[in-house]
């Protein structure tokens, strides 16, 4: 039975490459995928799923404008499984196009993302994604500064100081946010 499926995670806990590596065990497989990552994301490319370890794949991007469910059931054949990446930054109406595709199609649906922003309120896509999912998943990482379980994401401005205001998106990798435990998200060793 298909099922929508959210797997979140702090800033490196590696959800990028486990898309990369589900992608890849279907299409051994033989079974095809339709790779997904939300437009908004230009760190490499828009419509590309980048890992730090150098993995890379194609997508489709989503912009506010894409309708995810008619571009799933316009595929001919179906695919067998549809990934998403960032999926913190899709709508609420992206969310339930998400969930569509695994009521009216049954296609298994895996999306992929932070939980919470730097300021640690949820993203409009993870909230909906918490609501929706079938199942939910923590992807674990520790913390940059100690050895504790990362659960949030510290924005660090160019001097390397800790930020708690301002917009919620701001694209970057590890020049820009750290994955950290609470302790260390409040009290900040930097």
């Amino acid at each position: 039975m298909a099922q929508l499926f959210f797997k979140y995670g702090a800033m490196n806990s590696g959800k990028s490459i486990e898309i990369i590596k589900v992608a890849h065990n279907y299409e051994e497989q033989g079974k095809s995928v339709l790779l997904f990552t939300s437009g908004i994301d230009n760190r490499d490319e828009v419509g590309s799923i980048s890992s730090r370890i150098g993995f890379k794949r194609r997508a489709i991007p989503i912009f506010d404008s894409s309708d995810v469910y008619a571009k799933v059931s316009d595929c001919h054949p179906r695919p067998h499984c549809v990934l998403i990446d960032e999926v913190q930054f899709l709508s609420k109406r992206h969310v339930l196009q998400l969930a569509k595709i695994v009521d009216e199609l049954s296609i298994p649906v895996m999306g992929f993302g932070l939980k919470n922003d730097f300021r640690n309120e949820l993203f409009e896509g993870s909230k909906y994604m918490l609501l929706y999912a079938d199942k939910i998943e923590e992807m674990k990482t520790i913390c940059w500064f100690c050895e504790r379980k990362a659960t949030m994401n510290l924005r660090i401005d160019d001097h390397g100081q800790a930020i708690y205001s301002g917009d919620q998106i701001q694209i970057g990798g590890n020049e820009s946010y750290y994955p950290v435990c609470r302790h260390c998200y409040t009290h900040p060793p930097l």
